[in-house]
């Protein structure tokens, strides 16, 4: 049982037997006490529009947030926040300093190794971004090139099996997408390889500085991660978001972050 979980599950196991043994004994008034609130603690990058980040009030915000938020209020359980190395989420994750890790996580082989995933929700592409008057109009275009991609992201393991990725001049790792897109600004970069819906938010921010080529990196799609022996938090997780997509709430979440239901 998840250890954050079981508090509240003890809790209500005891209420039921007293409740079913009411005849011979009343509850006494420390047992009759409220559980303390479970809590599950949400690892995520908070520089990674529009799945999570800071507005302008210093907030988190985003469509994972929501969706988490959504998930959280089903399961009856507090949700905190917990912005965290993106590079080291699987530590985190191990080293149970968070409980889930849910902003833009994609699937991979080599993940589900260390992390138990939920069904895919999201589809998602390792798009090519470069600045509006590049010389670059495909992916054979970038030998000899220096392109950016965020550390820890999928995008240096999508790089990595393209054999265009080992004609690149170099492969200059950031620590968040921000970074990496003002270097390709300032000329720094050739290019920049990005998850497609967080690559499509700042282009539609700055239409006239960036252009996405038809080309990309391959198909991904994005899961909810727990640890491997968190089997019971992870099928409750399963259970709301099925149930969010079934009756709506997800497809109304994505509608207000995309303009449109784009979940799985």
């Amino acid at each position: 049982m998840h250890p954050r979980l079981s508090s509240l599950f003890a809790a209500l196991a005891t209420t039921t037997l007293i409740a079913a043994c009411g005849q011979q004994e009343a509850p006494s008034a420390q047992s009759a006490a409220p559980a303390p609130a479970a809590k599950i603690v949400v690892g995520l990058d908070d520089n990674f529009p529009p799945m999570g980040f800071r507005d302008a009030k210093n907030e988190l915000v985003g469509f994972d947030i929501d969706l988490a938020r959504e998930a959280a209020k089903r399961l009856g359980v507090e949700v905190e926040f917990k912005p965290i190395d993106w590079n080291a989420k699987e530590a985190e994750l191990s080293g149970k300093r968070v409980d889930v890790l849910w902003n833009g996580l994609t699937i991979t082989e080599q993940r589900k190794q260390q992390i138990a995933f939920t069904a895919p929700y999201l589809e998602n592409h390792q798009i090519v971004v470069v600045a509006a008057n590049s010389p670059v109009k495909a992916k054979a275009d970038l030998a000899g090139k220096v392109v950016g991609v965020q550390e820890g992201s999928s995008a240096v393991e999508a790089i990595e099996k393209d054999e265009v990725g080992k004609s690149f001049k170099e492969l200059k790792k950031f620590g968040d997408n921000v970074a990496a897109l003002m270097d390709l600004t300032t000329g720094r970069l050739d290019a920049v390889v990005l998850d497609e819906i967080v690559g499509r938010y700042y282009v539609a921010k700055k239409p006239g500085d960036y252009v996405i080529l038809d080309d990309n990196f391959g198909t991904e799609e994005y899961g909810v991660g727990v640890r491997k022996d968190d089997a019971e938090l992870l099928g409750k997780l399963q259970q709301a978001m099925d149930e969010m997509k079934k009756d709506g709430a997800a497809a109304r979440i994505s509608t207000q972050w995309f303009g449109k239901d784009i979940v799985k």
